[in-house]
């Protein structure tokens, strides 16, 4: 099959044929609890457990969105007695530490966020992870996640997404009123030519470009396995190669600025899988989030761009079919491969912000206290 743009890596390509032959939304899970933005943000040092206990007291959350406009709560709060959960102003669920709840009925909204609410301790503010639009399959918000020392990840503040060449005018509001006023491109001079993005008016539209010294991608896989190698390189050069580092440590610069501003900041490459997955993975990890939270946050764009990924498969010969697809999956062994070479490269994960991204200590605290909450 041939590729659709000329100086182009062939996983980028491959990527860009996925996104213009479906445009489908997959329905799926969500992961992990959502808080919203708010003020008064105390920050944390990532890593080192917290001294007292959590004013959150919620453990786990969840707000999945239905087809059918309903909304699955789920929830569990240490040593709580009563549990209300608000929409809207109104009490759509009670319950106590653990509890399940179906709510229906409600209007429709960018984003249905939820209050939870204990008997003790600070609310915590849920969403539906997947931000639904007409022009992406994989926009979701990537924080909202516990972090090992009981804080969580604020969310409302950080969007990864797909390409957003197939903005609609409606989309496009819709970021605006997401408060969305930066995005990263992580995509190669030959992706954006071919496929534009269309960002709202008056957003900062920035180039990262994480693969611009790559040359790992000069020609296509001709086997699964070596489709499979392939995505373990693109992996490892993601974290070590000097355009890696350099598109990197532009999105974290990027995000404390934002925040200084009030404002979200979105990053993408064409699926919104790999190099944004690795741009999301590095950011949870550096705020502390468990290594298999962020692992199932990676694992989800195979949910989300599954009816994608189904329509680009169908058009191809079995053969060829099988040489895509592990191109189109994320898999465990991808990521572990950016793990594996944070390690070999520099021996840990605050080494690789510190001295790979260059990422001073007052960035790292300005990133910990703007999205970080007790």
């Amino acid at each position: 099959m041939k590729t659709a743009a000329a100086a182009t890596t062939a996983l980028a390509l491959a990527l860009t044929a996925a996104t213009s032959l479906a445009a489908a939304t997959a329905n799926a899970e969500s992961y992990g609890g959502e808080p919203g933005r708010d003020h008064g943000r105390p920050g944390v040092h990532h890593g080192h457990p917290a001294a007292h206990h959590p004013r959150i007291p919620f453990t786990e959350a969840t707000v999945t969105a239905g087809a059918d406009g309903s909304y699955t709560l789920k929830w569990a709060a240490e040593g709580v007695r009563r549990v209300e959960v608000r929409a809207g102003g109104r009490v759509v669920a009670r319950g106590t530490e653990r509890g399940e709840a179906v709510v229906t009925g409600l209007p429709a909204a960018d984003r249905q966020w939820f209050d939870f609410r204990a008997d003790h301790g600070q609310p915590l503010r849920l969403a539906d992870r997947l931000v639904r639009l007409d022009g992406t399959v994989n926009l979701r918000d990537a924080g909202g996640y516990r972090t090992s020392d009981g804080r969580w990840v604020r969310m409302g503040e950080v969007y990864r997404s797909d390409a957003l060449n197939r903005l609609t005018a409606d989309d496009q509001a819709t970021l605006r009123r997401l408060g969305i006023r930066t995005v990263f491109d992580l995509r190669t001079q030959g992706e954006r030519d071919k496929d534009p993005d269309r960002v709202p008016a008056g957003t900062a539209y920035t180039v990262a470009d994480v693969f611009a010294d790559s040359g790992a991608f000069s020609t296509m896989p001709r086997t699964p396995d070596e489709a499979v190698r392939a995505m373990i390189d693109a992996e490892k050069a993601m974290v070590s190669s000097p355009a890696g580092r350099k598109a990197y440590a532009q999105v974290a610069e990027g995000l404390a600025a934002a925040d200084a501003r009030g404002e979200a900041v979105l990053f993408h490459c064409t699926a919104g899988k790999d190099r944004t997955g690795w741009a999301a993975a590095a950011l949870l990890t550096g705020l502390g989030v468990p290594r298999a939270t962020v692992e199932a946050d990676y694992l989800a764009s195979n949910d989300y761009r599954k009816a994608a990924n189904d329509a680009l498969l169908g058009h191809l010969p079995p053969a060829q079919a099988a040489v895509y697809k592990p191109l189109l999956d994320v898999r465990p062994e991808y990521l572990n491969a950016g793990y594996e070479e944070v390690a070999a490269r520099y021996g840990g994960f605050d080494a690789y912000l510190h001295d790979g991204l260059g990422l001073n200590d007052h960035t790292q605290h300005r990133l910990q206290k703007s999205l970080l909450t007790d």
